[in-house]
C-alpha cells in the first residue's frame, strides 16, 4: 500500500510587510533530479527567504490528483502561489539566478 506523501515546511516569522512566500514543489518520487530539486529549493529558501516561506513538497506519484489540478506536465515543477503573480519553474532548480528571477527576488 502506498502512503500519501506531502511534506510541509514552514519557516519561523514573516516578512516585514506581512506576507510569506508560498511555494509548491512537485516531484516524481526519490529520483536524483527530484532529490536535487528538493535540496536546491530548501537551500535557496534558507538563504534568500529566511523566516518568510512555506514550502510544500508533493510527490505526484503519490498525489496524482493534485498534479492534475495544477496541470503539472513536467517535474520537478516549482510553483510560487504567493505573493502574486503566480510563477512556475521547471527543472532541478540548480540555476540559482534563474530561480531567484523566476520568483521575483533580487539576484544580487
Amino acid at each position: 500500500m502506498r502512503r500519501n506523501w506531502i511534506s510541509r515546511e514552514k519557516s519561523n516569522g514573516q516578512e516585514p510587510n506581512g506576507f510569506t512566500y508560498r511555494l509548491y514543489l512537485y516531484i516524481t518520487g526519490v529520483t536524483p533530479n527530484s532529490s536535487r530539486a528538493v535540496r536546491n529549493v530548501k537551500e535557496l529558501c534558507e538563504q534568500h527567504l529566511p523566516g518568510r516561506y512555506e514550502l510544500v513538497i508533493i510527490d505526484i506519484y503519490q498525489q496524482p490528483e493534485l498534479a492534475k489540478q495544477e496541470q503539472i506536465i513536467a517535474a520537478p515543477t516549482l510553483i510560487k502561489k504567493h505573493p502574486l503573480p503566480e510563477r512556475r519553474l521547471i527543472g532541478d532548480m540548480s540555476d540559482v539566478q534563474r530561480v531567484l528571477t523566476g520568483l521575483g527576488l533580487p539576484t544580487t
